[in-house]
């Protein structure tokens, strides 16, 4: 099983680059499941309609310790399977202690037993790496971690910390940082600036996500672009990029 990790400053473009991973990912055979760790919860709703489905800690609020997996599991487009972990309701609890309770609900049913997928993509906020923001990293969930970053300096800024958090559970022999994928926003000289933040945490750029409107409009859709969009550029882009992050994780 491949575990993959990509972490981002909110609002980057982060649900939407591991959305279309797994789209590609299932397109070339591989079962893949995509677990949401933002609180948001829209982690897979490109991959369900467009809707918001059903998160652990929503299922455990309701059932409690009668929650079955089909409570919590939501087969998405592709056959991507699809979890979010939730969060705590607004202004009361914490949400990275959710992520926590989110993931040892899905060990005690048995996720990864039934399902059996070949490669489990984490989406998480990268925002803030606390203790259960770094769940997906220093537990062993995700060997391999991916930046997701534009090249504007409070994105650079969250991937900045993303490093720091990954070289210290490197130690332990946890996770391995594999490197950025850039999703571009048009900044000027961004990619030779991304290039030298890169080098100065010493990674590299792993796949370029040109800026392209069809992103949007699939996501009007409820969809991502290699589902709504199979024929365009930047359905082969995202592509690519599948075959780039498996190669990474690869060697």
């Amino acid at each position: 099983m491949i575990k993959i990790a990509l972490y981002g400053k909110g609002g980057i473009g982060k649900s939407t680059t591991a959305s279309n991973l797994s789209m590609a990912l299932s397109e070339m055979g591989y079962k893949v499941m995509q677990v949401g760790c933002d609180p948001k919860a829209d982690s897979t709703g490109a991959l369900c309609g467009g809707r918001k489905i059903t998160t652990v800690l929503d299922a455990i609020r309701k059932k409690g310790n009668d929650v079955m997996l089909e409570d919590i599991v939501t087969i998405g487009d592709g056959g991507v399977i699809c979890i979010e972990a939730g969060g705590p309701t607004p202004g009361v609890g914490c949400a990275g202690r959710g992520i926590i309770t989110a993931f040892e609900k899905m060990e005690k049913l048995g996720a990864f037993d039934v399902y059996q997928p070949d490669i489990v993509i984490y989406d998480v906020l990268g925002d803030v790496v606390c203790g259960g923001f770094a769940m997906p990293i220093r537990n062993g969930y995700a060997r391999n971690v991916f930046v997701v970053t534009s090249g504007e300096k409070m994105a650079m800024y969250a991937a900045g910390n993303i490093a720091l958090a990954v070289d210290n559970f490197r130690a332990r022999g946890y996770a391995r940082m594999r490197g950025i994928l850039l999703n571009c926003r048009n900044v000027e000289n961004e990619t030779e600036t991304v290039e030298k933040f890169a080098d100065s945490i010493e990674t590299k750029i792993v796949h370029i996500i040109p800026r392209d409107g069809i992103v949007q409009q699939a996501e009007d859709l409820g969809k991502t672009v290699v589902a709504a969009f199979p024929e365009s550029p930047m359905a082969e882009v995202y592509r690519r990029m599948a075959e780039d992050v498996l190669r990474e994780c690869e060697e």
